[in-house]
């Protein structure tokens, strides 16, 4: 079985979703995010998204548009990105991890030795968020080539088509989303309609499917897991944390201002996170 298909069972046997929380890499430099990798595992979490510093992020919202900026302000590299998940799946063995990058990345290093690079690295899959379905045949071609999952994001008010289609697509899990927008945006207290974007992915069997976009409090992961989604994903109430703890200004590397509290201070974050993924 697959890192994925191994935790989402065991999960299941726990009568548990997943927690994944979403992190760049290289935010605010290197050594201190992996150091951040390592706080979120020792907290709980189930599995890891890991962005890679893009220039022209246009799926994401202000805040982590702003770690792409400190990551980069770093000169933080694809190669280094790549170095950082060696050094996590040499700690971590069995944890899944996952990259979220843009599809130029991909492009320009040329699709079959980029996702080759993926699999030597030690990660699990890829996200592009920028790739639509109907758009990823090549991309989707290379990565099962490299023995790497491809992941798409099925969008909210989709067709039967483009639902059936990341069905077929994506391994290892599903990314739904329940609402228009770029990612970081604060979700209404009530998640009416979860249901809906969960069961209509699921008649189309695949992957499990995991909620993400405005996932920032336990109830919103609660209210995930309760509506059938087998895990959540949060990114900008991470990214906050850390943004809270960094000191300077683009275009200076950034430098933290409590290291030990920031860690503290995401652990706690992704304890609550996790707990709220208990089922009833």
């Amino acid at each position: 079985m697959k890192r994925y298909e191994q935790l989402f069972s065991a999960l299941e046997e726990k009568k548990e979703g997943a927690f994944i929380p979403f992190v760049m890499l290289g935010d605010p430099n290197v050594e201190t995010s992996e150091k951040i990798v390592e706080a979120l595992i020792e907290a709980g979490a189930d599995g890891l998204e890991l962005g890679v510093p893009f220039s022209d992020p246009i799926a994401d919202g202000p805040t982590i548009q702003a770690a792409h900026v400190r990551a980069l302000d770093a000169k933080v590299s694809v190669a280094d990105a790549f170095g950082i998940i060696r050094r996590l799946r040499s700690r971590h063995p069995d944890l899944p991890i996952g990259l979220l990058i843009y599809s130029n990345v991909a492009v320009v290093h040329g699709l079959d030795r980029f996702y080759q690079e993926v699999q030597q690295s030690g990660a699990d899959s890829v996200l592009l968020p920028d790739v639509p379905v109907r758009e990823s045949t090549p991309f989707t071609s290379a990565a099962k080539e490299a023995g790497v999952d491809p992941i798409y994001i099925a969008p909210p008010h989709a067709s039967e088509d483009t639902l059936e289609g990341v069905a077929h697509s994506s391994e290892g899990y599903i990314y739904a989303i329940s609402r228009d927008g770029v990612t970081g945006t604060e979700r209404a207290s009530e998640t009416t309609g979860l249901h809906d974007v969960v069961s209509n992915l699921q008649r189309f069997g695949g992957a499990p499917v995991v909620l993400g976009f405005g996932i920032s409090t336990p109830k919103h992961v609660a209210d995930a897991i309760a509506a059938g989604a087998s895990g959540a994903i949060s990114g900008s109430a991470v990214t906050k944390i850390i943004e809270r703890h960094v000191e300077g200004s683009h275009p200076e590397p950034r430098t933290v201002s409590d290291e030990d509290g920031m860690l503290r201070e995401l652990r706690g974050f992704v304890g609550e996170m996790k707990a709220a993924t208990k089922k009833a």
